[in-house]
Formats: C-alpha cells, sequence, structure tokens
C-alpha cells in the first residue's frame, strides 16, 4: 500500500505570548517573555507566584455565552485555536465531506479547574444541604471533550478522539492524525492540544514536587533553558492546532501549503514516574524512530525545537540524547526551547511547538532560546552546540525536528519539512 502525503495547510494558536498565530510568531522571534504574576487566583502563599498566563482573552469574544458557560476553559482555548486554524485554511463545511474530517486534540490534564471548582464546592455545602453538584460537572471536566466540542461546532463526522501521555500528548495528537490521513482513514484532521491548569491545584501540585521555578523576584528569566541557574520549569496555558491534510486533497481545492508531515516517532523511557532517563535513551529512541519513519537521516535535520524545560536534569539528559544520536552533526544544528518565552504549555505544548517549527521551515528562520546570560553555564551541557541563544537565527531550514517528554516516560517526536512537488 502506498503511503499518502500529509501537508499541513492551516494554524491556530492561543499562547500566553500571542493570541494568534502571526502574534505569537512575531513575539517567538522578538524572544518576549510571556512570564508574569499569576492572575488566575491568589498565589501569594505559593512558592511559586507567577506563570505564562494567555492574556486578554474572553471567551464570549469567540463563543456563545451560554455554551461557553458549559465548558472548561481548555476547552474554550481548544475552541479558539481550532477556529483560527479552520479560517485559515479555508475549509468550506458546505462543499467539504464532513465524514473524512476529523478532531484529534492532545491533553495532559484536562479540566482541572472544574474539578477543583467542584471537590471545593461540595466540600463546603455538604453539611448543610447534601451533596449538590453542576450538572456540567463532569462534561466539562473530562479530557477528550474539546475534541467532541469542536466537532459539533463544525459538524466533523471523522476520526475524533483524545490523547493524553502528559507533555507528549498534543505531538501524539499529531502522529495519530498523521497516520490515519496516509493511510486514507480521513482527508483533513485537526491536530492538536489545549491545556488550563494555572489554578491552585495545579500550581500546588507541581510546588510540591519541586519542579516548578521559584524566582518570583524575576520571572521574566525564570525559565531559562540549558543555563546553570535554571531551577524548575515555568507553567504555561494555551492551545495549539495544525490542519493535516492529505496532500492531493489540498491541492484540488487549492488550499495553501506550509509544510509537510515527514514523519513522527514514539517511545518510553521505562525509568521513572518524572524524571527522564539520565542518558536520554528513551529521547534518544524516539528521535531515531522519527528518522526511520520519514525516511530521512540525522543530515537532513536543520533545527530541533528540543523538550527544554528548565528544569535541571531533564535538559542535561536532552542534549546527551542529541549528541549520542546526531553525532558531528548535532554541531551544524540550530536548537531552541521556546518554552523560554512560552513556558510550558504541558498538554498543548507539542501542538505549539509544532508550529514554531512549520513557520521556522517556512520562513527559514529559528526562534531564540531566550534568557542565558554570559558566563550562566552547567558543565554537563556542551556549549558548543548552538542552543540559538538569545536572539533568533536566519538560517535555511529544510526540516525541524520537535521534542516533547511527559511524565510516565512518554516522548514523541514529529518531522516538519518544506513542501515540495
Amino acid at each position: 500500500m502506498e503511503l499518502k502525503r500529509v501537508v499541513v495547510t492551516g494554524l491556530g494558536a492561543l499562547t500566553p505570548i500571542g493570541n494568534t498565530v502571526p502574534e505569537f510568531w512575531d513575539n517567538l522571534i522578538k524572544g518576549v517573555s510571556g512570564a508574569g504574576p499569576i492572575t488566575h487566583f491568589d498565589a501569594s502563599k505559593f512558592k511559586s507566584q507567577f506563570a505564562c498566563e494567555v492574556k486578554n482573552f474572553n471567551a464570549t469574544d469567540f463563543i456563545d455565552r451560554k455554551e461557553a458557560r458549559k465548558m472548561d476553559l481548555y476547552t474554550q482555548y481548544a475552541i479558539v485555536a481550532a477556529k483560527e486554524a479552520v479560517k485559515d485554511a479555508g475549509i468550506d463545511t458546505e462543499t467539504e465531506d464532513l465524514n473524512r474530517v476529523g478532531v484529534i486534540y492532545g491533553v495532559g490534564i484536562g479540566g482541572l479547574h472544574t474539578f477543583e471548582e467542584e471537590v471545593l464546592n461540595y466540600a463546603n455545602t455538604k453539611d448543610t444541604i447534601g451533596p449538590r453538584f453542576n450538572p456540567f460537572f463532569i462534561p466539562k471536566m473530562i479530557a477528550d471533550i474539546a475534541a467532541g466540542q469542536i466537532s459539533m461546532i463544525y459538524g466533523f463526522h471523522g476520526p475524533n478522539f483524545t490523547t493524553t501521555s502528559a507533555c507528549a500528548s498534543s505531538s501524539n495528537a499529531i502522529g495519530e492524525a498523521f497516520n490515519l490521513i496516509r493511510l486514507g482513514k480521513a482527508n483533513i484532521i485537526l491536530a492538536g492540544g489545549a491545556e488550563a491548569t494555572i489554578y491552585p491545584a495545579g500550581v500546588g501540585g507541581f510546588n510540591a514536587m519541586n519542579a516548578l521555578s521559584t524566582r518570583n523576584d524575576d520571572f521574566a528569566h525564570a525559565s531559562r533553558p540549558f543555563s546553570a541557574s535554571r531551577d524548575g520549569f515555568v507553567m504555561g496555558e494555551g492551545s495549539g492546532c495544525l490542519i493535516l491534510e492529505e496532500l492531493e486533497h489540498a491541492k484540488a481545492r487549492g488550499a495553501k501549503i506550509y509544510a509537510e508531515i515527514a514523519g513522527t516517532g514514539a517511545s518510553a523511557d521505562a525509568y521513572h514516574i518524572t524524571a527522564s532517563h539520565p542518558e536520554g535513551l528513551g529521547a534518544k529512541l524516539v528521535m531515531q524512530n522519527a528518522l526511520e519513519d520519514a525516511n530521512m537521516t540525522t543530515e537532513d535535520i536543520d533545527y530541533i525545537n528540543v523538550h527544554g524545560t528548565s528544569t535541571p536534569v531533564g535538559d542535561i539528559s536532552e542534549v546527551k540524547a542529541i549528541k549520542a544520536l546526531f553525532g558531528d552533526h548535532a554541531y551544524k544544528l540550530n536548537i531552541s526551547s521556546t518554552k523560554s518565552m512560552t513556558g510550558h504549555l504541558l498538554g498543548a505544548a507539542g501542538a505549539v511547538e509544532a508550529i514554531a517549527c512549520t513557520l521556522s521551515v517556512k520562513n527559514d528562520i529559528v526562534p531564540p532560546t531566550i534568557n542565558h546570560e554570559e558566563g550562566d553555564d552547567d558543565e554537563q551541557i556542551d556549549y558548543n552546540l548552538n542552543f540559538t541563544f538569545n536572539k533568533a537565527q536566519k538560517r535555511t531550514v529544510n526540516a525541524a525536528l520537535s521534542n516533547t517528554f511527559g511524565f510516565g516516560g512518554h516522548n514523541a517526536c514529529v518531522i516538519i519539512k518544506k513542501y515540495t512537488e
């Protein structure tokens, strides 16, 4: 069976550094930090009092007020990114075969705020009036609902489900969509991810693990991947959506083509519930699997958008994996962590970073890793590698590789390349 080619024909993004794709990309290239004091709740007693929140967001600008009340914030984010992507791709629901248009969205946690809110309401009222829950509690909270809600808005009847693999979730969503389309199971799939967990349970839970940066007095510089002074990741939120489409279908309807999905990979560390393998064995394997899937060699890759969360152990293991797999070519690559600007969007990270890779391939420019200071070097990291510190770099990007790794040892990788006939 001859596999079909899969291209990217639309993009949508709602992020801490931009509420549309053009705004996101402009601030990414400029090296703008999305970090700020937490506004979703009073974080004054928390170890981490800042995060990368979406700014100036009003759900009712995009969603009917009555319907928005039935949705957790993460679902609202998902819908907004999907709407931008569908419009960008020029999908006409009047002429399209909607039975062959699907939605696959990744989420790491889901409706955490809804869960937290409902349980607290129950705890505060059960002694006086008995258990009382919002009838929309479950359908607001469950992780799969964002994909379902998007399908209902447009009437998309194709494959519809959610991938949940912690911070690798939306990269896995892209991989699943890619495989379904190239096997001929769908013409178009909205592949993305969303997350909105900057609430007490989310921040408190990650603080308890000592996973978050506590640089409260210098939050704009707190996400500092590959710097010796890194002290944890900065939590982010938002959504990203890519329209994946079978090539001949895209050409037939005259769609613009951003880039081509070359291949995807998955692997497991099988090592620890939260820590990455210290030698990066799972990270190396997932990149190798993606290259084999794409029928590409290490020399074909120009840019790696790394997982690069700014954690003491994780950054080191990913560098080890890159050096072990790419050998001498590692020194010819551009490497950057866009989490230095967006923070870590958890289940939405893979989709947002795949958008960054797509635009890097399209525009031949690599976004930076910000916040590295002269002399702030970790002796376990090879600084002869080009981490694209602090300033975007122009170069030909024929192919970009995006890494995402999640708690539980889940690893996912997506390779995006220039589209050519």
